[in-house]
């Protein structure tokens, strides 16, 4: 898997998110939907197809009333293709149902056939959207449960290591199973990458980790099969003999839909999943460092919420984080208030528990503690330094608002309490594609501030060479 000069990550198979294939589908789908209309009779011209087109006006507001009301999408409008084709699809269900009689069993058939190739349509936009499914092949992977590029089981690489053998291409992926005796929360198999100087030695070098997560919707999967992942850090190990640090995917949600933003409340205890099971696992089970200054964690979207968050909740766990296209808090409503009752059951105060700046502001001066916060809006990068006397009031919070103003708001907060930051624009999207870019960017430097064997330190971007 590579990143293409468009952002999309090639799979080796046919692009699902730019190239010929989406302009292709769309063209069948409208000229379906238009040969099922017909110009029929002057009755079907003046009150059919007007109807249709209504109730098609109908269904793109009653889906864009259920993002409000559900803020499945966060605070991104979805593009208009997304909404015309679901427009459009509402619209050629109720020219099938509508228009059913009298006409010809060809016409029928071709209304049949134009309502899955509209629903197509908004799969493709919806994909388009966030980059999840780069490719058919990659489609098909997930489909049918293909194992990731890679993958081995947990006893294939002990066995591996044991024999000093690395695998054949890069790194190797395993599949853990993670207690919940902490927190009580239901999750899926959960994924490591062991990077080619893991297998080395028995037992193995002492590496750092990293904890990565992903958006609110998805699997623990989602940063290999849409953010090519494995091809990133496998290209950074490969320019340092075979050295990274160990990386932990693991389940955030519990389910695809089940957005806890890392949180405990209603929706599961994640952040007790996260902290006090996922680590210990990691740590005895692939002997990876167990000092903060050896751990990180990183994220796209809601995941970036959570690295900051977390890294400001547990400072005695983590020592960086990386915030992609994060929020401001973990956010699951129209106001405030709304994630207060939907994330928190309406306890106020467990909500300004997990407010990353609040935390920040209550804990004062954190030990050393660094933070990259990524953006893909095309913004200057701004370094600020960590200062010592800590800042009791975050100020107002950005909410809602913009990205960059999110960013550089909680980097303000944070250097306030003596972590060091950065925000990095990498213009691009708020995709998957996107997440990948910024892993690439951001990977160097975490490498080397989390003490990666091999990897040299570099400062964040922006810092002054008088500094450095």
């Amino acid at each position: 898997m590579r990143l293409t000069a468009e952002g999309a990550w090639d799979a080796g198979g046919v692009s699902l998110l730019t190239g010929w294939l989406p302009i292709a589908l769309q063209l069948v789908a409208a000229a379906l939907l238009v040969i099922a209309v017909g110009w029929r009779t002057r009755r079907w011209r003046l009150l059919g197809v007007p109807v249709a087109a209504a109730i098609g006006v109908l269904a793109a507001a009653a889906t864009y009333a259920y993002f409000a009301v559900t803020r499945i999408s966060g605070d991104r409008s979805a593009p208009v293709a997304f909404w015309a084709w679901t427009a459009l699809s509402g619209f050629a269900i109720a020219v099938l149902v509508l228009g059913w009689r009298r006409t010809s069993w060809w016409r029928r058939t071709v209304s049949v056939v134009s309502v899955p190739a509209a629903l197509l349509c908004v799969a493709l936009a919806l994909n388009v959207w966030t980059g999840y499914v780069p490719t058919v092949q990659s489609g098909w992977d997930q489909v049918t449960g293909k194992p990731l590029p890679g993958e081995v089981s947990l006893s294939a690489a002990m066995a591996m290591r044991a024999r000093g053998q690395k695998p054949p291409d890069g790194g190797a992926i395993v599949r853990i199973t993670t207690p919940d005796t902490a927190s009580g929360f239901w999750h899926r198999e959960e994924l490591v990458y062991l990077p080619p100087a893991w297998f080395t030695a028995d037992p193995s070098p002492v590496l750092p980790a990293v904890m990565m997560i992903g958006g609110q919707l998805g699997t623990p999967e989602d940063w290999f099969r849409s953010g090519g992942a494995k091809q990133v850090i496998d290209d950074f190990a490969k320019d340092h003999s075979g050295f990274a640090p160990v990386f932990v995917f693991p389940d955030a949600s519990g389910s695809f839909a089940n957005d806890t933003e890392c949180v405990n409340g209603p929706r599961g205890h994640a952040a007790d999943h996260l902290t006090k099971e996922i680590i210990p696992t990691v740590v005895s089970t692939f002997g990876t460092s167990p000092d903060r200054t050896g751990w990180g964690i990183a994220g796209w979207s809601m995941g970036g919420t959570c690295a900051i968050t977390l890294t400001a909740r547990d400072p005695q766990l983590f020592s960086a984080f990386l915030d992609i296209d994060g929020d401001a808090f973990p956010n699951a409503g129209e106001s405030e208030q709304d994630t207060i009752d939907t994330l928190f059951g309406g306890n106020a105060d467990a909500f300004r528990s997990f407010d990353p700046a609040m935390v920040m502001a209550a804990h004062g001066p954190y030990p050393p503690t660094a933070g990259w916060i990524n953006v893909s809006d095309d913004i200057p990068t701004i370094y600020r330094a960590g200062q010592s006397h800590g800042a009791r009031d975050p100020g107002p919070r950005p909410y809602p608002s913009d990205r960059p103003t999110i960013a550089n708001y909680l980097c303000a907060v944070a250097s306030s309490n003596g972590i060091d930051c950065s925000v990095v624009s990498i213009p691009s999207n708020h995709d998957w594609p996107s997440g990948g870019q910024a892993l690439r960017h951001a990977l160097p430097w975490l490498a080397g501030r989390l003490g990666t064997p091999d990897v040299p330190q570099i400062p964040l971007p922006g810092v002054p060479p008088t500094t450095s």
